[in-house]
This record gives C-alpha cells, structure tokens and sequence, in this order.
C-alpha cells in the first residue's frame, strides 16, 4: 500500500480553552492567526493563562495529519527537529507510539511548544514558539527519507524556510513522491505570497486551502479562488468550515458536504481533513469519497479538545471510514 510522509514543526501543543476573547485581545494577537513568538514571550503567554486548565499533547499541522493516517492504516513517517528534552522526548515517544517512523533530528535548542488559545466559538489562535523545530535546515534532509512513499505532505508553517522548502520538494519528486501542502495560515500565505506561487507551480501537486488562506492567495471568495489556485496544480480542496468544501481535478468541481458537529475547538480540522482526502486517494476511492473522509475525520475532531481523538472515537470513525468505502 501507499505511504505517506510528512515535515513539519516538531512542536507539543498546549490547549487552553478560554472563557472569552479577553484574552486574546490582551496579548494583541489577531484571532485565528498563528503568531510566532521568541521564548520570553511564550513565557508570558503561559503566565496569562496559569490558571487556566490546559491539556498537553504532540501537535504541529503535518503531524497531526499523518497521525490519522497512521490511526486509518496507512504506513507513515515524519520527519522534524526536537530538543534535548522532556517535550522532544514526549514528542518522540508518541510518534513510536502511534506506529509512525520518526525521522527526528535533535538539537541543543528547546524544543517548540504551540499554545494554543481557543475561545468560546471555537476558534484557535497560536502563540507558536518554534524552538528547535525552525533549526530544520536544507542540509539535514536526504532523499533516503522518502523511499517507499507515495505522498509527501508539508505545512503551510515551513514556509518561511525557502531554502528548507525547495530541498525537501525537489528531494520528494526526485523519488517520484505526490506533493501535498496545507497552506495552514492566513498570515503565513500572505508572508510568503511571492514565493508561494511560484512553489505551487514548480512542485506542487494538492493544496489545500481553508477560506481564509484562500482569499489570501488568490483575493477571492472561496468558490473563485478554487478555481484560481486549480490553474497552478493538479487538485485543490477549499475547505469551508460548517459549509463544507469544494474540491477540484481535471476541471470537475465536487462540492462536499460537512457533517453535523458539536464544535468545541476547531485545532487540527483541516490536518484531519487532509488525513481523510488523502487516505481517500490512496485507496483510489474517487475525490467525493475523499473529500466526504475528510469531512467525517474534521468534523470529530472539533467535537474534543486539541488534535488528538481517543481510541473509542477512532475505533467508530474506522468503521464509518469503511462503510464509505463500500458505497
């Protein structure tokens, strides 16, 4: 069967569900935004929220994708940079755990912690320190990593190491791998536009996009900007929250429907929903199966609190995952 691997920041999740926007509005963050911040500002972010119940777990948008390729039976790797310390351990030791093969480069610097701050509608806002995870370099990826793979899949957040980015994708295609790429953040597309583009077209193959990264590299709402993105690759999935998603191949739009959910925090929606598009072309099911996998996997996910669903949840969504297989 196919494989996939992935890269991206090695970093372990800090959940933090909040009463109110306060919060957010007290650290000047703009809500919904991934904001990279040096280690003194993480540490005044964990002194706002001291009080608050928080809940640890790995994270990073690649890793939470290939973790529910892992959870559906997929072989997976991953491939990052962790610290000399308890977070690296932990990260490690839970990439082992969940049957995914580590390809994890150590350094002297902390490894990276997101925090996440989650408000009462459900939507995240990250203070991201990156730590060791952004000492990933150009130089420490080799193309023995991607034997045995068919699909590579890289976050939206690593673009801002061009270098890093051209290496691995050029290494990746050199091995006949699929490229996939989650645009992850509204500010990152926009700060990294120029280079984006030409990216998408040179090595490319799927994007996905949610709303808001969308309109930020195309200037469009989401059904236009379907359209504009499909012109620089071969399949693109705009994900639409509560709406759905639109998928589009070979000129063939496919509009998805989203299932029904009880939305608590929305981390990690889009990181399953490409877990289940993915694993849907693997199994060759078609881009609606697809796309209605990556629905179901997203919309349980929001229904608990990080990235992670427990066993019990995993064990019904296999079930579900199978019954679409034999529609």
């Amino acid at each position: 069967m196919a494989g996939v691997i992935g890269i991206g920041n090695a970093l372990t999740d800090i959940m933090t569900i909040l009463p109110n926007n306060d919060i957010i509005q007290e650290l000047g963050y703009p809500k919904g935004s991934m904001q990279l911040v040096d280690r003194v500002a993480s540490q005044k972010v964990l002194d706002v929220i001291k009080n608050i119940p928080q809940t640890i777990t790995s994270g990073g948008s690649a890793a939470n994708a290939i973790h529910g390729l892992a959870k559906l039976g997929i072989e997976t790797a991953f491939i990052g940079k962790i610290g000399k310390d308890k977070y690296g351990e932990f990260f490690s030791t839970d990439l082992i755990n969940s049957g995914i093969k580590p390809i994890l480069l150590q350094s002297e610097t902390a490894s990276g912690i997101a925090i996440a701050l989650v408000t009462p509608d459900s939507e995240r806002t990250f203070a991201v320190y990156l730590g060791s995870a952004v000492e990933l370099v150009a130089d420490d990826i080799k193309q023995e990593y991607f034997s045995g793979y068919t699909y590579f899949h890289i976050e939206g957040y690593l673009l801002q190491n061009h270098e890093l980015m051209i290496k691995v994708t050029s290494e990746a295609k050199k091995a006949g791998l699929k490229i996939s790429l989650d645009l992850a953040s509204f500010n990152v597309v926009e700060e990294n536009m120029d280079f984006l583009h030409d990216f998408v077209k040179k090595y490319v193959d799927i994007v996905f996009a949610n709303e808001d990264e969308a309109k930020a590299y195309t200037g469009h709402l989401p059904q236009q900007a379907l359209h504009a993105i499909a012109e620089e690759c071969e399949i693109v999935a705009v994900k639409i929250g509560k709406e759905g998603s639109y998928v589009k191949h070979n000129g063939i739009v496919y509009i998805i429907s989203s299932i029904k959910a009880n939305s608590i925090d929305s981390t990690g929606a889009g990181d399953l929903y490409a877990s289940g598009f993915l694993y849907g072309l693997i199994k060759n099911l078609g881009f609606e199966k697809a796309g209605k996998i990556g629905s179901l996997l997203s919309g349980n996910v929001i229904e608990t609190i990080g990235a992670k669903m427990n066993a019990d949840k995993w064990k019904s969504l296999i079930e579900e995952v199978k019954r679409i297989e034999k529609e």
